[in-house]
């Protein structure tokens, strides 16, 4: 919509959907619906910077100045037996991820070394459709592992769970379980195919019931629509996790996925603002995909853009930023690093 036709609208009588946010959301607390945050990504890019601004005072009114800073490893990589169409783990597309394990020195040092960055998170993560036993049994041996030689809060991102392994897990003392929703409801059998969304959220409910923090996120760029990506937000609203990480489609050579083009810039910077207006109070995480997406500009933008936590190093199968890179960002940004769980 061009200038003009905003100041049209404006003069007749609407109310501009950032004067509403700014009431609703800033000043009250309350979340956009679905039908707002499709407004919100409707807006044109001359008015990204206002969006971004009021993002970020929404952040700072509802969640505080801190960030949050998380470290993550793959325990098991590749060979898994569903078919995400983004994901080049798919034991089912010819990508060269391989499966691989790693040891549990390795998984330690990793603690350590994600530790020293400033991080307050550590996820262990593995590439399956859900944990049998011998995978719990090494989650448990690197859980002990790692508290007894590292301060640090533990994570997990195991797939999806029967009742008797989120109480072992729970047991176990695992802070938060990530577990991603991935795209909108109406979206998900064009992503994935193998299981369905409801497998997902009933996964989450088990956790969230079992006293476990709920990290749920997706990937924006997948093919999906303004008003799916609207949808989605608004699918997280309603299920109201602890975390949400925000990711961008980095296409990977050899999945279905892997000819899309990356999101504009401004398209993703749209989202987080968006993201933050339909989530003020949940810890909004910079994920996967920002270094192509947005590159050092934009990751700031959408720092001061409503994100309040970041994963720092290299992802599962791609590469991130070193983590020394991002903890600069947040020294120039001068926003301190905090254990969000712990004041909100």
């Amino acid at each position: 919509m061009a200038s003009d036709q905003i100041e049209t609208t404006r003069s007749s009588g609407e109310r501009d959907i950032l004067d509403i946010a700014r009431e609703q959301v800033l000043e009250q607390g309350i979340a956009l619906d679905a039908a707002q945050t499709l407004e919100v990504l409707r807006l044109p890019d001359s008015r990204l910077e206002e969006l971004l601004q009021l993002a970020h005072d929404v952040r700072l009114a509802w969640c505080g100045p801190e960030v949050e800073v998380e470290g993550i490893i793959s325990l098991k990589t590749g060979g898994c037996p569903e078919d995400c169409h983004f994901c080049s783990q798919s034991g089912l597309f010819a990508s060269p991820v391989r499966s691989a394990w790693i040891d549990i020195p390795s998984l330690v040092e990793s603690a350590k070394q994600t530790a020293k960055s400033g991080a307050t998170e550590f996820c262990i993560v593995a590439a399956v459709r859900g944990p049998d036993k011998r995978l719990l049994s090494q989650v448990a041996a690197g859980i002990e592992a790692i508290r007894a030689e590292v301060d640090i809060q533990i994570a997990c991102s195991l797939g999806m769970l029967s009742q008797e392994q989120v109480d072992e897990l729970a047991g176990m003392g695992v802070h938060r379980y990530n577990h991603n929703l991935e795209t909108a409801r109406s979206h998900f059998p064009n992503v994935v195919t193998t299981h369905t969304w409801e497998e997902r959220f009933e996964t989450l409910r088990m956790v969230r019931e079992a006293g476990m923090e709920v990290c749920c996120g997706g990937i924006l760029g997948m093919g999906e629509s303004l008003e799916q990506r609207a949808e989605f937000a608004a699918d997280l609203a309603a299920l109201e996790p602890d975390e949400v990480p925000l990711n961008f489609l980095n296409p990977r050579p050899g999945t279905p996925f892997g000819d899309l083009d990356v999101l504009e810039p401004t398209e993703a910077l749209k989202s987080v603002g968006a993201f933050r207006l339909a989530l003020p109070r949940t810890i909004l995480r910079y994920a996967g995909g920002r270094e192509i997406t947005l590159g050092d500009l934009g990751a700031k933008k959408g720092m001061m853009g409503g994100i309040n936590a970041v994963i720092v190093g290299n992802y599962l199968t791609t590469l991130g930023r070193p983590a020394e890179t991002d903890l600069d960002m947040l020294e120039d940004l001068s926003m301190p690093i905090k254990a969000l769980n712990d004041t909100l």
